[in-house]
């Protein structure tokens, strides 16, 4: 029997994600040696305090805080321990070394992904980032390798799941935006101070992955137009379920033909309409989605657990193993199909629908007025419902007036909006939200 070789992982983090890794690298040793042709021992697991409580009971002398040393001995690294700084300087480290690496850290990808790809391919290793996106989904590596003979068109993903949760929880019971994240945290879905989630900093980050990987070019965050939740009322997502459709916290990324042959890419991140029957309406909880479409596979999704300790150590475990299997086998390392170079576009040339809510004057024309001034922007509506509402107090009646247009240049929806704010006959405008998928 061929004595197996042995491959030294160094792990460089060991929180929630982290120690779900330890354990299986421990327990299950046995079948990752089958699956990857070598044993993957775990050499050591560098963190930043020694004494602090783990979620796994994990060997005491496999800690240190020293993880420049320890990459510079490992064939593979693993980095779970987030955040820009140490992270970037011990996975460029690790990769001048001559080990491959895997990570989870979605923020340094996006923000400085170009440099590390480099890196990596110079060097002949591989940089993997399955569970950056989504979790437990395998999104990446289906759009990296099995569609890599199509044309991706779009991708729209709900790739955050304390956002999926919040607005969930508004829709199912009618709670405020304040007390859904209360609740959200209470379960721990939502951080102490939930900022990057709900301002939709988390989501911009995956939205940049997946467009750089969609569409053969490198986007960071600068590409990325981002709005986050923290507007959506209980009296949107009233108002959309009335009419039909479901709220969610959209990443997309997608092709826009500029009108003289050429095409740009648009990747925003900002709260959305969906019709209740498209499929990512149904995606509940804290769960993540990601919706493909393109030119030949046409419709797909990828559905599943988008963070959590051990859903997330299964994205990890199985870039490991795959990377492990290219040093058993031999081989240049993965290099990045970043060919395309099609320039990023501002959200103004987007092309989408809106959902606006208006209270205005209850008295005869105003319906005329509002039409009127959408048709000279060249926005069509599409639905228009009003309803009115009597103060109790003052005796006076207003109108609440929703309306869905048709698709339109961003552009030209903006200056709508701003145009309606004019009329007289506006008290205010109450929301703007886009709607996809009508």
């Amino acid at each position: 029997m061929t004595e197996l070789r042995t491959l030294k992982v160094a792990l460089l983090g060991c929180g929630n994600v982290g120690a779900q890794v330890a354990r299986i690298l421990i327990d299950d040793a046995g079948t990752l040696a089958q699956r990857t042709g070598a044993r993957l021992e775990l050499a050591g697991i560098a963190v930043r305090n020694l004494d602090a409580e783990r979620e796994v009971d994990l060997p005491r002398d496999l800690f240190t805080t020293d993880g420049e040393t320890l990459v510079k001995d490992a064939d593979l690294v693993i980095e779970l321990m987030g955040g820009i700084e140490p992270a970037r300087s011990l996975i460029l480290s690790a990769i001048q070394n001559g080990a491959s690496v895997v990570t989870g850290n979605k923020a340094l990808l996006a923000a400085d992904g170009p440099a590390l790809y480099e890196e990596a391919d110079k060097a002949g290793v591989e940089l993997s980032y399955e569970a950056a996106v989504a979790g437990a989904i395998p999104i990446l590596r289906p759009i990296r390798d099995s569609l890599s003979g199509d044309r991706i068109t779009r991708v729209l993903g709900i790739v955050n799941g304390t956002t999926n949760f919040i607005l969930d929880q508004m829709d199912s019971t009618g709670a405020q935006f304040a007390d859904a994240l209360a609740e959200a945290q209470r379960l721990g879905y939502a951080e102490a101070d939930p900022t990057a989630d709900i301002e939709g900093h988390d989501a911009a980050a995956k939205a940049a992955i997946l467009a750089s990987l969609s569409f053969h070019t490198r986007f960071d965050l600068e590409h990325v137009y981002c709005e986050g939740i923290t507007r959506v009322s209980a009296a949107d997502i009233a108002a959309a379920k009335e009419a039909g459709f479901v709220i969610k916290l959209l990443a997309i990324a997608e092709k826009i033909g500029n009108g003289d042959g050429s095409e740009g890419v648009s990747v925003r991140v900002h709260p959305t309409l969906l019709p209740r029957e498209h499929p990512l309406a149904a995606v509940r909880g804290a769960f993540n989605a990601v919706f493909v479409e393109a030119e030949n596979a046409g419709e797909l999704m990828f559905y599943g657990q988008g963070a959590g300790g051990t859903p997330t150590a299964s994205a990890v475990l199985g870039d490991l193993v795959s990377a492990a299997r290219r040093i058993v086998l031999g081989g240049p390392g993965r290099i990045e199909s970043t060919t395309g170079h099609v320039p990023a576009l501002p959200i103004d040339a987007a092309t989408t629908s809106y959902y606006i809510g208006l209270d205005v004057a209850d008295q005869p024309g105003v319906l005329a007025k509002i039409a009127q001034l959408f048709a000279e922007h060249g926005v069509s509506i599409e639905i228009m419902r009003q309803t009115i509402h009597r103060d109790a107090d003052s005796n006076v009646e207003s109108a609440e007036l929703r309306i869905v247009t048709h698709r339109a240049s961003e552009a030209a929806l903006a200056a709508t909006v701003e145009a309606v704010k004019g009329l007289d006959v506006i008290n205010s405008v109450t929301s703007v939200l886009r709607v996809e998928g009508a």
